[in-house]
């Protein structure tokens, strides 16, 4: 199989001979065909699997085929749910027209920049719009732009779309669609909001699910590393001074812990940066460009970058603090061991997140060896409650809930004692003195 073989023009074929796809991943041999004939498309692949190139190689061969209608109308739309999600699609989509005998006019709509500069953008229309649910409804109540010609909509990364709150959003923007349209979802994971979301959206969909073959899944050497919490930072630049690793992406909880470890790693002198929800879209892009250039080695965010986002030959992926959601593992872990490349994923495990982790490695199939670094063996032996985690936002599906956090308010204004849960020490396990 060749991209020859799935339909492509010879322009399009010259873009991925220039991008040096030599052949089609499972998800582009399944999807491309599909989507030149018109048919919807609800896809699942890995990481790293070609995914958007599945969906943008046909789609611009199709927009290039058609003619964009007058007016402030864009004839295909991209929503994804991050605003470097959408840089990168956009970037992609570019390349791929780069030989096209008339460019197409392909514009990104995310927030935290000045909605002005895009108002004037669309002037005019475009062939594609790429954008994040809430700026696009800001343009829309702006009059920038209509989606009453939209021919093409794909949802990217559509679970996470659901995660992060983008449901009323979404239920807006398909309302002001034309019922006859072609719809492509991409999503990695099928919870039952996603597939609600596909069943109001795909008419006699094409389902694609790329298999996990020996061959295609990446390289990645996955390590577990038991430290005490209050040591991981030590832990971490000791790892960092010991590997000759050219970049490290390392994930934590909270924004707070992006600056506070960029901030003890910068004094150690190490170069390392911050990133999170909070910054500006400029700073967030200057970041993410610092630790591809090399400016910066060491990269400490958020799940912000843990979908989608593409860093070339990244070696190493730490998760300094567990992901909440045991799904978001791999999706994390995939930033390294990209295009054939070799990875290495090291999670740091201390007693409270024992079992959490037993859990991530139960959804995944997993059974990992877990080791300690000479300097850093962990004294820590009670596991802390489950109920909460060490940043103290709780494990995913195993919070309080709303009636147990009213017991406890009412109890603490009437002077009673909070019940608390008794938690048994795991045999083999000797109590605290006093305890």
């Amino acid at each position: 199989m060749s991209f020859s073989n799935l339909g492509l023009s010879e322009p399009l074929q010259r873009a991925v001979a220039a991008w040096h796809y030599e052949v089609p991943t499972p998800i582009q041999a399944e999807a491309i065909p599909v989507i030149l004939k018109g048919g919807d498309v609800w896809a699942s692949a890995q990481t790293g699997s070609g995914k958007t190139a599945a969906f943008a190689l046909p789609l611009v061969q199709k927009l290039a085929a058609a003619r964009r209608p007058d007016g402030r109308f864009v004839s295909a739309l991209i929503l994804v749910p991050t605003r470097e999600l959408a840089t990168q699609v956009v970037e992609a989509v570019r390349r791929y027209a780069r030989y096209l005998p008339q460019p197409l006019k392909t514009l990104v709509a995310v927030g935290g920049l000045s909605i002005n500069p895009q108002m004037m953008a669309l002037g005019g229309g475009a062939d594609l719009l790429v954008a994040t649910p809430g700026r696009l409804l800001d343009l829309i109540d702006h009059n920038a732009l209509s989606l009453a010609e939209v021919s093409v909509l794909v949802l990217d990364e559509a679970d996470r779309l659901l995660d992060l709150g983008f449901k009323a959003e979404l239920d807006r923007i398909v309302g002001l669609l034309p019922k006859r349209r072609q719809s492509l979802l991409f999503s990695a994971t099928f919870p039952p909001e996603v597939q609600a979301l596909a069943a109001a959206l795909l008419r006699a969909p094409v389902r694609i699910e790329a298999p996990v073959t020996e061959e295609a899944a990446p390289e990645i050497l996955q390590r577990v590393i038991e430290v005490d919490v209050p040591r991981r930072t030590q832990l971490l630049r000791h790892l960092i001074e010991t590997n000759p690793w050219s970049g490290v992406l390392v994930f934590v909880a909270t924004k707070y812990a992006t600056e506070h470890v960029a901030e003890k790693l910068g004094r150690a002198g190490i170069a390392a940066a911050a990133l999170h929800g909070e910054l500006s879209q400029g700073a967030r892009t200057q970041a993410l460009a610092d630790l591809k250039t090399g400016k910066v080695k060491v990269l400490i965010a958020t799940d912000l970058v843990a979908r989608g986002i593409d860093i070339p030959k990244l070696p190493v992926v730490v998760n300094y603090d567990l992901p909440r959601s045991a799904v978001d593992y791999t999706h994390r872990i995939g930033r390294t061991g990209r295009a054939g490349e070799a990875g290495v994923a090291i999670s740091f495990v201390s007693a409270s997140t024992h079992a959490h982790f037993c859990l991530i490695e139960k959804l995944h199939g997993l059974t990992l060896e877990r080791e300690q670094i000479e300097g850093f063996a962990p004294h820590e032996t009670e596991a802390a409650s489950p109920l909460v985690a060490p940043d103290g936002g709780g494990i995913k599906g195993r919070r309080k809930s709303k009636k147990d956090k009213i017991r406890e308010v009412a109890a603490r204004s009437v002077g009673e004692p909070v019940p608390v849960r008794i938690v048994s020490p795991r045999p083999g396990v000797g109590r605290r003195a006093g305890s």
